[in-house]
């Protein structure tokens, strides 16, 4: 009977053991299954991570377009810059266009203009010089141009007109880029149809007689019937009309 009775407790002993041994036997299980605890931190850790990085990323893709907002408005203000800066080149070639400074330092060149002459509206004897500034920048002319008249074919006398006396003022006249200088001359401001020079038919230009060579003066037909006597020569002036005023007060010869 004693036995018995302590097989019986040796057994519930043994299922005791054996009840603590699983329930250990689960600590360890549920540790491990708990040990997907930190997995799963890890996981949290690495989403906070990716979503750090999307901010990231997404703070670097609005920089980028802030910088190219920034490049676009600085390209813009380089182009208005660039057009502002040509439109003063365009009239000023540098700023040095339309500037009287520049042109006294600078004298006008042969090859920088061109000299036209026509016939005076309104005045068969009467002769317009046109001096074109082609250039980019302004240019200095002397006061008046360089003229003589002669024979084209003939080796005859040589006509010089008279001019303004008491020149004086500025160094040079400025002849702005694209912009023209006029000075007129009288061929017989008398209007005598007799006492004329004969054999006289060409009027000889030189726009600038104290910086141009006479290679760059032009010769121009005077045309049939021209009368000369005793003519007038002008300054420079900006227009056809000043330039007949200062014809009408020269006084002395050139």
């Amino acid at each position: 009977m004693n036995t018995i009775r302590n097989r019986t407790t040796l057994l519930a002993a043994t299922g005791t053991a054996l009840l603590a041994l699983a329930l250990t036997a689960c600590g360890p299980g549920g540790s491990g299954t708990k040990s997907s605890g930190p997995q799963s931190g890890g996981t949290q850790q690495a989403a906070s991570a990716t979503a750090s990085a999307r901010n990231a990323a997404a703070a670097k893709g609005t920089g980028s377009t802030g910088g190219s907002a920034g490049s676009k408005n600085s390209a813009g203000s380089g182009t208005k810059s660039g057009s502002g800066s040509g439109t003063t080149a365009g009239s000023g070639g540098g700023g040095n266009a339309n500037s009287d400074s520049y042109a006294y330092k600078h004298p006008c060149s042969g090859s920088q203009v061109s000299v036209n002459v026509t016939t005076g509206a309104g005045a068969a004897g009467r002769r317009v010089i046109a001096v074109r500034n082609n250039g980019a920048n302004s240019c200095g002319l002397s006061h008046l141009p360089q003229v003589y008249l002669d024979g084209a074919k003939t080796s005859g006398k040589i006509v010089k007109p008279l001019v303004p006396s008491g020149l004086g003022g500025a160094p040079a006249v400025p002849v702005y880029a694209g912009r023209t200088a006029y000075a007129v001359i009288d061929l017989d401001p008398s209007g005598a149809t007799t006492g004329t020079v004969a054999g006289v038919d060409e009027l000889n230009v030189l726009a600038d007689g104290d910086h141009m060579p006479d290679a760059e003066t032009h010769d121009f037909p005077l045309g049939p019937g021209a009368l000369v006597l005793k003519p007038k020569l002008g300054l420079y002036r900006s227009t056809i009309a000043d330039a007949v005023a200062s014809m009408k007060t020269a006084d002395t010869r050139s």
